[in-house]
C-alpha cells in the first residue's frame, strides 16, 4: 500500500522525465525533484554532509542559509518594505511602489494589490547545487500576501530567470489568494517543481553557484494592512547518487524519547475532499500539527470554527486546510508546511537536509524532534506494515540502541502511531537517493529532506546544535 497523496503534479514530472510511477523521479534531472516528495502529504547541510565511512573525510553535501537578523533584513536591498528591529526582527510594507494586478489562477479573481520588495544578497554556495528549496515564515493578515522568487548563477556563469518558488498567504478566504506553488518554469537548464529548483541534467556537471531570493509583499489598495517576513532563507544541495548510504554509529549512550502528541491521519479518511480527502494524503499536516503542539502552540477555538464538529482531532484537518497548496492539489508542500508552523506564536520552521542520523540525534538531545520524508517498500522497514512512495513521519527520539522512535502517522488510530524502527533500516531508506519500487523499477529516494520546527528563541544548547546543522 502506497502512501502518496496528490499525484497530478508527480504523474505529470514522471511523464516528463521519462521515468515510470506517479512519484518516480530520475537522479538526474530532478536529481530528487521533490525527491520522493512525501506528498502524502530542505541548509542543513551537516557540516560534515553524509555520514561516511571511520576514518574517512566526508564530503559536505548541503547548505541551508537564511535572513532573519535586523542586520540580515537591512543587507538586503528594500523597495517600499522597511526593515523592523525588536524581539523578531522582520519586513514590512513601507511606501509601496505601485499596484499590481493579479488573476487568481484558482478562483479566476482578477483585482489589484500594491506591492513592495526585498531583493536579498547573492549568496555563494559552498556547495555547488543540483538542488535549491526556499522556505520561509511571515504573518499575513486577511488581505495580504506574499512572492518568493529565486534567480540564480550557474557554474558555466550564465544566469536563471526570477523563478516563482511560492504564492503564499496564511488565510485562504475570500479577501486573499489561494496560496499556490507555479508549474511550468524551466530555461531548458533548470526546472521547478512545485517547490523544488532542480537542475535538468546533472550528470552534465552544471550546478548552481550562486542565487538570490526575492520577496515581494503584497496587500490590498489603500490599507494599512502589511505582511510580515520574519526568515527566509534557500537550501542548497549536491546529494550523490547512492543506493546504500554508510551506516552512523549511535551516540545517544542511553538515548531519549521526547513527549510529543500522537496523531493518526488514518482516522481522517475521506474528509474534507477539498483538501485531498484525509486519510493518506495527509501525513505531512499531521506530522507538522504534532511537532507544532509538542512546542505547545494550537489553533483556537475560532480557527476551529469551520470543521465538521463530527470529526475527531480538528487541529488536523485545519493543518491540512492550511498547508494545502491549489495547484499541486495536495498538502505535501514542503516549504508551505513550515512556513505553517510559523504562523504559531514565536515558531519557526525551516526546510533541511541532514547528513545522518547522528544530526538527528543532535536534534533530540536539546529537545528538537523533526519531520523526516522517506519512501520504501514494505520489505524495507520492518514494522511499518507498508510501503510508500514517499510519507511523513516525526522522530522523536532514539532508544538505548539506537533504534529510531518515531510517531508514524501511517497507523490506524492515535494509540498506535509510535514505533520503533530499526536504526540501519530507518537510515537507509531517508538518506539514499535511488532505490527499487515494486516493479523493480529504479525511482528517487528523499536524500534526508527534513523539517525543523523550533522556537524563535532556542536555548544555548538548540543554538549550538542548529548552528552545527547550519542554521541559525
Amino acid at each position: 500500500m502506497t502512501r502518496s497523496g496528490s499525484t497530478p503534479r508527480r504523474s505529470v514530472l514522471a511523464a516528463a522525465l521519462g521515468v515510470a510511477g506517479a512519484a518516480a523521479v530520475t537522479t538526474t534531472a530532478a536529481a530528487a525533484a521533490g525527491t520522493a516528495r512525501a506528498s502524502a502529504a530542505g541548509t542543513s547541510g551537516t557540516p560534515g554532509g553524509a555520514a561516511a565511512p571511520a576514518g574517512s573525510k566526508a564530503k559536505r553535501i548541503a547548505e541551508y542559509h537564511g535572513w532573519t537578523s535586523h542586520a540580515d533584513w537591512l543587507a538586503g536591498a528594500a523597495k517600499g518594505v522597511r526593515a523592523e528591529a525588536g524581539a523578531r526582527p522582520g519586513i514590512v510594507i513601507s511606501s509601496p511602489l505601485g499596484s499590481v494586478d493579479y488573476t487568481d489562477p484558482h478562483t479566476g479573481t482578477k483585482a489589484a494589490w500594491e506591492y513592495a520588495t526585498w531583493t536579498s544578497p547573492v549568496r555563494t554556495l559552498s556547495v555547488p547545487a543540483t538542488e535549491a528549496i526556499v522556505s520561509w515564515n511571515a504573518r499575513t493578515p486577511a488581505g495580504t500576501w506574499i512572492q518568493i522568487e529565486l534567480k540564480g548563477t550557474y557554474t558555466d556563469g550564465s544566469a536563471t530567470p526570477w523563478y516563482v518558488m511560492g504564492r503564499w498567504a496564511s488565510d485562504d478566504g475570500a479577501s486573499s489568494i489561494r496560496r499556490t506553488s507555479v508549474d511550468d518554469q524551466s530555461d531548458d537548464k533548470s526546472s521547478v517543481w512545485t517547490d523544488t529548483f532542480s537542475i535538468d541534467d546533472p550528470a552534465s556537471g552544471l550546478r548552481l553557484a550562486k542565487y538570490q531570493v526575492r520577496l515581494t509583499l503584497h496587500r490590498e489598495p489603500g490599507t494599512a494592512l502589511t505582511p510580515t517576513v520574519w526568515r527566509v532563507g534557500a537550501m542548497g544541495s549536491d546529494v550523490p547518487d547512492r543506493f546504500e548510504v554508510p551506516a552512523s554509529t549511535p551516540s545517544l549512550a542511553k538515548g531519549r524519547e521526547l513527549v510529543v502528541p500522537r496523531y493518526s491521519q488514518e482516522i481522517h479518511k475521506g474528509q474534507y475532499p477539498e483538501y485531498d480527502n484525509g486519510g493518506e494524503a495527509w501525513c505531512s499536516p499531521t506530522s507538522s500539527q504534532m511537532i507544532i503542539e509538542y512546542w505547545g502552540r494550537k489553533p483556537s477555538a475560532k480557527d476551529l470554527a469551520w470543521v465538521n464538529p463530527d470529526y475527531a482531532d480538528p487541529q488536523v484537518c485545519h493543518a491540512a486546510r492550511s498547508t494545502f497548496d491549489y495547484q499541486y492539489d495536495g498538502c505535501g508542500n514542503w516549504p508551505f508546511n513550515a512556513a505553517y508552523a510559523a504562523t504559531y506564536r514565536d515558531l519557526q520552521g525551516v526546510v533541511t537536509r541532514l547528513g545522518s542520523l547522528t544530526d538527528a540525534e543532535k536534534l533530540i538531545e536539546v529537545g528538537i524532534p523533526l519531520i523526516t520524508s522517506q519512501s520504501f517498500l514494505k520489505t524495507e522497514l520492518d514494522g511499518a506494515g507498508y510501503g510508500t512512495s514517499g510519507h511523513l513521519m516525526t522522530v522523536i527520539g532514539f532508544t538505548a540502541d539506537g533504534d529510531v522512535i518515531a510517531n508514524d502517522p501511517a497507523s490506524a488510530g492515535n494509540e498506535a502511531v509510535r514505533h520503533v524502527y530499526k536504526r540501519r533500516q530507518w537510515e537507509n531508506i531517508w538518506l539514499r537517493t535511488k532505490r527499487y519500487n515494486a516493479d523493480g523499477k529504479v525511482v528517487s529516494g528523499t536524500g534526508g529532506v527534513c523539517y525543523l520546527y523550533f522556537p524563535a528563541k532556542p536555548t544555548a544548547a538548540q543554538r549550538r546544535v542548529l548552528k552545527e546543522l547550519g542554521i541559525r
